[in-house]
């Protein structure tokens, strides 16, 4: 649960204070909600990584910045793509494993990772 000054900055728009982890979490212990899907995602991430030295590249060759904005632009939603993904993978993965493992405190520091990381992901 959120105290309330926490409640106050999340309404203020600013950072919630990421939780701290406990012992048997999947952030310090087990596998990660994307484990299933790690090569996919190293994939993802390989073309984006090509896709930002291209925008370095275009920069560096004095191209137009129409033209380099509109790249950025296909680079920022890749990466929102990976990142709902992620999201999707940890509530299907950690939240659903937490539901279901009757504990309502890990539940309850699961659900504020995830509101914490949509968050960060929607400023």
């Amino acid at each position: 649960m959120m105290t309330d000054d926490e409640a106050g900055r999340a309404a203020e728009g600013e950072d919630a204070p990421v939780p701290t982890p406990h012992p048997g979490d999947h952030g310090t212990q087990g596998d990660p909600g994307y484990q299933g899907q790690k090569s996919p995602y190293l994939r993802r991430l390989k073309l984006i990584e090509g896709q930002v030295r291209g925008v370095h590249r275009m920069v560096e060759d004095d191209t137009y910045c129409i033209d380099v904005l509109t790249q950025i632009s296909a680079v920022t939603k890749a990466l929102e793509s990976v990142a709902l993904g992620l999201v999707d993978d940890h509530i299907h993965h950690c939240v659903h494993d937490a539901a279901h493992s009757g504990d309502t405190e890990e539940l309850d520091r699961k659900m504020d990772e995830i509101m914490g990381a949509v968050r960060r992901l929607m400023k």
